[in-house]
């Protein structure tokens, strides 16, 4: 088998990490800065091995054809999986594996980030004094992070980072997960419903997988209004759990203070463009922009850190390495 492998979404800081990680492992990898999708998937016609990342989407029609001048392995570089036809790969004879962790710190970093932005206001501070506005105002007053109680939605490995950055600054830390792992047993007060952590927490984080009919719109306007007019929430997770135009509608009428995404539902629309901010694509859009600073975004950069992007990359060829030498892959997406 020839080990060259081509990559999509390769953004320019990644390169000399594809560059170093290849020569490891005695691979040849193509990287190519587009996102592999229906309407461009010609670049990868006869590659064996394709490498992608969580905006990368081809349907069963385009993988078809792909595998008709080729392809035997479709490796995403992302622990989520649902941007995978994972169906289709399987009828058509397409191995396909995923990554199952990276780096915890990258996203927990993030969203503690995110959530101490919204806690103390710095947002609206810094961009006050950027207008050179350098008063303190009313709106700047808030609590401190000892005071609060967190509650963590998702309490993996990520969950668990998260509420290790929390107690670490004294905070009160409440969970909520429909496996409870072992490993939150003293650093996470576990609680039996979802609903409790909002009624509760002065500070969300959601951290949760997406399981596609399971949990979409998890955080719904119902849970929402639970949540205190004080409180506020981060998604560093993935879009779909949460509704978020329910979420932001809760902001702009002042039932919540904050709200922070490093995610949202349907990311194409928004993400990896430029807009005009007075004319955005849609009106959830439009409201992120506009309630800027008590809505904060990020365009998905929780895994943008030098240590997350190596697990991600050399994981992956770690996975091809193992479907070339054994045939099969522990990371196989499928069953």
């Amino acid at each position: 088998m020839e080990k060259k492998m081509i990559c999509f979404g390769c953004r320019g800081y990644e390169l000399p990490y594809f560059k170093s990680l290849g020569e490891k492992y005695g691979y040849e990898l193509v990287t190519r800065p587009e996102y592999l999708n229906n309407d461009n998937y010609e670049l990868a016609l006869g590659y064996e091995i394709v490498m992608i990342r969580g905006n990368c989407v081809l349907d069963k029609e385009h993988l078809a054809k792909l595998k008709e001048k080729g392809l035997k392995y479709y490796l995403t570089r992302t622990a989520g999986y649902n941007h995978v036809d994972v169906a289709a790969c399987k009828e058509l004879g397409i191995e396909t594996a995923f990554v199952p962790g990276y780096s915890p710190n990258a996203i927990s970093e993030l969203a503690v980030t995110l959530a101490m932005m919204l806690l103390r206001n710095t947002a609206l501070a810094t961009s006050l004094a950027h207008q050179g506005k350098f008063k303190v105002t009313d709106a700047m007053f808030s609590k401190e992070i000892r005071d609060c109680t967190v509650g963590v939605l998702g309490c993996g490995r990520i969950g668990r980072t998260s509420a290790e950055l929390c107690k670490g600054l004294g905070a009160k830390v409440i969970g909520y997960d429909v496996f409870v792992s072992p490993a939150c047993e003293g650093l996470i007060e576990m609680k039996k419903t979802p609903e409790e952590v909002f009624t509760e927490a002065d500070v969300i984080l959601c951290h949760m997988a997406y399981v596609k009919g399971q949990n979409d719109k998890f955080i719904s306007k119902e849970r929402l209004a639970l949540m205190k007019p004080t409180s506020v929430l981060v998604n560093v997770a993935r879009g779909e759990v949460m509704d978020n135009m329910a979420a932001l509608l809760a902001v702009k009428e002042g039932k919540l203070a904050g709200l922070g995404l490093d995610v949202i539902d349907n990311e194409k629309v928004l993400f990896n463009k430029e807009h005009d901010p007075k004319a955005m694509p849609n009106e959830e859009s439009q409201l992120i922009v506009d309630l800027y600073p008590k809505v904060l975004i990020t365009p998905h950069i929780g895994s943008a850190t030098e240590h997350a992007l190596i697990d991600m990359i050399e994981i992956t060829i770690q996975n091809m390495e193992e479907y070339r030498l054994t045939g099969k892959c522990k990371n196989s997406l499928i069953k």
